[in-house]
């Protein structure tokens, strides 16, 4: 996505002089043309993000609304403290985005991982998280967060190839099951739902998916709170830890709304389960959120065989 997030910059830069952009020396082979467009408006303030964060505050303070870049755990864990303090607390329209959310940058480990961004950034005040899906979604996110007069988080990732979506908003229905009755509803948020596309027919046709792109969550919508009370089977699907994400989010509101009893179902991040680091796609896999992993536990959580 970073491509289409460099083309959305420069769009709306255009229109907008009030934009700065703060680089953490990251965005080689991404952000040349945003640096040429925006000139002194670009600034690289080194591998320093909790200056950067405060500078973006202070910027913000009179009168600009500045865009922070880097991966996603140097932007966000890094800086936890000036974020809060410095931007969220005064209710700055700083905007923060991270690229390769979750295991994005795969075999460079641990520290370059981030599957605790989402539950982190949610819990500041004021704050807005943004996960776009496709790369229509990366303008749309943008166009949305430049609106908003208070702190946003935009996570970065592969751009999923789905064509002929709904338009971007909190809550989309992206699937509907092909048979007559849904054997299952699957909600989940972030680039990870492509993986859900590219289970068998068998499987596919039966399953209702859903897409949650922006935190926080007040509410359902009506459609799918009825559908989940007919249906009673749902799983929850995030490339991020269990805790304060999708999961947590939907379960608390289907406590909220829900009288029916139902049958509910996790796919999350735990970690590194093997001890080993591989591509974004192996640890996907790894935690039964990709390929054939995927597909035996929704098996398994319908409790039906592998067709032959």
């Amino acid at each position: 996505m970073r491509k289409e997030f460099a083309e959305a910059v420069i769009q709306l830069a255009k229109a907008n002089d009030k934009i700065v952009f703060l680089t953490g020396d990251l965005g080689f082979m991404a952000l040349e043309g945003v640096k040429d467009f925006l000139g002194e408006r670009f600034i690289n303030a080194g591998v320093a993000e909790q200056n950067m964060a405060t500078m973006a505050a202070s910027l913000a303070y009179e009168g600009f609304t500045p865009i922070i870049y880097s991966i996603s755990p140097f932007i966000t864990l890094r800086p936890y403290e000036q974020i809060r303090n410095d931007i969220c607390l005064h209710n700055m329209p700083v905007k923060i985005v991270a690229n390769g959310g979750g295991y994005g940058y795969g075999i460079m480990g641990g520290t370059h991982h981030n599957i605790e961004d989402i539950g982190s950034m949610r819990l500041l005040p004021n704050m807005k998280v943004f996960v776009p899906f496709t790369k229509q979604d990366v303008l749309s996110s943008l166009q949305e967060m430049m609106q908003d007069a208070s702190p946003n988080y935009l996570r970065l990732n592969l751009a999923s190839a789905q064509e002929n979506l709904p338009s971007f908003s909190q809550w989309r229905k992206l699937k509907a099951a092909s048979s007559k009755t849904s054997r299952a509803i699957i909600i989940s948020t972030g680039t990870v739902t492509d993986n859900l596309f590219k289970l068998p027919e068998y499987l596919l046709n039966d399953i209702e998916i859903w897409l949650l792109s922006q935190f926080p969550v007040y509410s359902i919508p009506q459609e799918l709170l009825e559908k989940i009370g007919a249906v009673k089977n749902v799983i929850t699907m995030e490339e991020h830890q269990g805790q304060c994400g999708l999961h947590e989010t939907l379960a608390s509101l289907l406590l909220k709304n829900l009288t029916t009893p139902i049958k509910y179902n996790t796919l999350f991040a735990s970690g590194y389960p093997s001890g080993r680091y591989g591509s974004q796609q192996w640890h996907q896999e790894e935690n039964n959120l990709a390929g054939k992993n995927l597909e035996t536990k929704i098996e398994e959580f319908l409790s039906i065989k592998h067709a032959v």
